[in-house]
């Protein structure tokens, strides 16, 4: 499993714009139609909300992708 971390610049980051950022996705559509048919799991459980805000702590897992928030500096 590839594991990376990503650090917020705010508050939070939406569930699609960080696959995408992170390359996962290809585009944002294919981020949010991967988050749609349950390929993307949030703290351990599958998430359908395309725009679900991600803090520092949460983990994120995809495929063969392991995204762990980090704090904003």
């Amino acid at each position: 499993m590839n594991q990376h971390q990503f650090t917020l610049t705010s508050d939070y980051i939406e569930l699609h714009n960080l696959l995408k950022f992170l390359a996962i996705a290809e585009s944002g559509g294919m981020a949010k139609m991967m988050v749609a048919e349950g390929l993307v799991e949030v703290d351990g459980e599958i998430e359908f909300r395309k725009t679900r805000k991600l803090y520092a702590g949460s983990v994120v897992k995809c495929f063969d992708e392991e995204i762990t928030i980090l704090p904003k500096p």
